[in-house]
């Protein structure tokens, strides 16, 4: 047998990777050849070799790096044709995580790390997410599973939590269009590399979750709902649901929220203004109605000034639909409402008391062309349904938002109005904006709060938090974006 490695000589490992390998499809030589890169057996050394020791050792890694793409690299390529024990992967974490090792199997040698990592795994209902998303039910009998599929399943798994808590469950292609929120990007690959070579991995993956006051209070309610605490006077399920899909939208916010921002949060009907991470300002909003296309939508954007006595340049849609037809009943219906046909067809709503925009607006550019302004019916505040802009933010108290913006006192902005004219001013410094759509969340205070579903969407979010719902969802198209 000298100079031949037999299945015989192999470890168990070595063994049930090369079936695994020839069973899903990769040839029988590339499968041999993986068979004896991965095989750490001790070669017969001749008495008469020189120096065996050192060139010997050395050999396996040799062969490793030569062969070890044949194997694990053609198996997740196929994958897409492919799936492992029942269980669709990743395939591009999967590339991008085994491209940094080669190709080669990284749990063979690194079951403490595996064993850490599957720890977290298996609490990953502590985040509102189902373990079976990440393939826990197979994973918990780890021994009847061939060992390749066990090495791709658990980095699968490792990556794919990894992925969730970085940035959500719910994959950005199957959200909504006006769902466009999105944290910072994260190499997960990288991530768990990190964590391999940390005495304790399963801190390294958890760390990519937010730590908001508002994801720490759902983590607590969720445990407590667990324990059958009741948690804001709702049946159990129910409620714990609503806290599942709200701690998945603060995964969709960046990690380090910037300490000066407004926040309004469109179930909540209501503008908080932070400075130095705490609340200093807030007031009521008008949001965007419940009919699909005149939601607010989710989105970042920055105020960067403000145009004082601003003229309303009316929708398209809103000239077509509504104040066309009104104009063909009442031929004096532009000059009552103040406005004027502009030279390429458009209608505008002149400047005034009176105006749609009413005296201030604070522009922020976003694809949706949304904005926070004010507005001459001040009485819609009152109201407990405020659903009824056709997606802008309306603001009760602008004066006050545009004098703290600004940096100035009540009195300079009230002066500017004054003036009659339209005038732009720009911040001192720009300052973020988040319009976001949370029906549970922390208050000022620090208490967990809970908002109707005013909009529905909590049931698309549900979906892929729950892993016999999702594999429903995705039977169905792979693009669910709706403009």
């Amino acid at each position: 047998m000298e100079g031949t490695v037999g299945e015989a000589m192999l470890f168990p490992f070595c063994s049930d990777m090369t079936r695994g390998l020839v069973r899903l499809g990769v040839t029988a030589v590339g499968a041999t050849a993986f068979a004896v890169a991965c095989a750490p057996t001790e070669p017969t050394v001749r008495a008469e070799d020189p120096e065996p020791a050192v060139a010997l050792v050395a050999a396996p890694s040799t062969a490793m790096a030569a062969y070890a793409d044949t194997g694990l690299g053609e198996l997740i390529e196929s994958a897409p044709k492919s799936i492992v024990a029942g269980k669709r992967l990743n395939v591009e974490l999967l590339r991008r995580f085994y491209g940094r090792h080669g190709f080669a199997p990284v749990w063979t040698t690194r079951e403490a790390q595996a064993s850490s990592l599957m720890d977290a795994v298996l609490r990953a209902r502590d985040h509102g997410l189902a373990p079976e998303l990440f393939h826990a039910d197979v994973l918990r009998s780890p021994a009847n599973l061939p060992m390749l599929d066990r090495e791709l399943l658990l980095s699968d798994a490792f990556l794919t939590y990894a992925d969730a808590l970085a940035r959500g469950a719910m994959p950005v292609e199957r959200r909504r269009d006006d769902e466009a929120l999105t944290p910072e990007p994260i190499d997960v690959a990288a991530t768990l590399d990190a964590a391999l070579g940390s005495s304790d991995p399963a801190s390294v993956i958890e760390a990519l979750a937010p730590t908001t006051p508002t994801y720490r209070l759902l983590r607590q309610a969720l445990q407590d709902s667990r324990t059958g605490i009741p948690v804001g006077g709702k049946v159990a399920t129910t409620r714990m649901r609503e806290i599942a899909v709200n701690l998945e939208r603060e995964r969709w916010l960046p990690r380090r929220l910037p300490a000066d921002r407004v926040w309004v949060n469109v179930a909540d009907g209501r503008l908080v203004l932070y400075r130095d991470d705490r609340p200093i300002f807030s007031t009521r909003v008008i949001v965007g109605q419940s009919d699909r296309r005149n939601q607010s939508p989710e989105v970042q954007a920055s105020i960067d000034g403000i145009w004082f006595n601003p003229p309303w340049n009316i929708p398209s849609d809103i000239a077509t639909n509504e104040i066309l037809p009104k104009m063909r009943q009442d031929p004096n219906y532009l000059v009552r409402n103040n406005m004027v046909s502009l030279p390429d067809g458009g209608l505008q709503q002149l400047a005034g008391a009176n105006s749609g925009l009413g005296q201030l607006m604070f522009y922020m550019k976003n694809r949706f062309d949304v904005y926070l302004h004010d507005t001459p019916s001040k009485s819609l505040f009152s109201r407990y349904d405020r659903r009824i802009s056709r997606g802008c933010i309306r603001v009760e108290d602008p004066q006050k938002l545009a004098a703290l913006l600004m940096q100035q006192p009540i009195d300079a902005i009230d002066e500017a109005i004054a003036a009659g004219s339209t005038t732009w001013k720009v911040l001192p410094k720009p300052v973020p904006v988040f319009l976001v759509y949370e029906t549970a969340f922390a208050d000022a205070d620090e208490r967990l709060q809970f908002r109707t579903d005013i909009y529905e969407r909590d049931p698309a979010i549900w979906q892929y938090l729950d892993s016999r719902e999702r594999a429903v969802a995705e039977r169905e198209a792979p693009d669910r974006r709706q403009r």
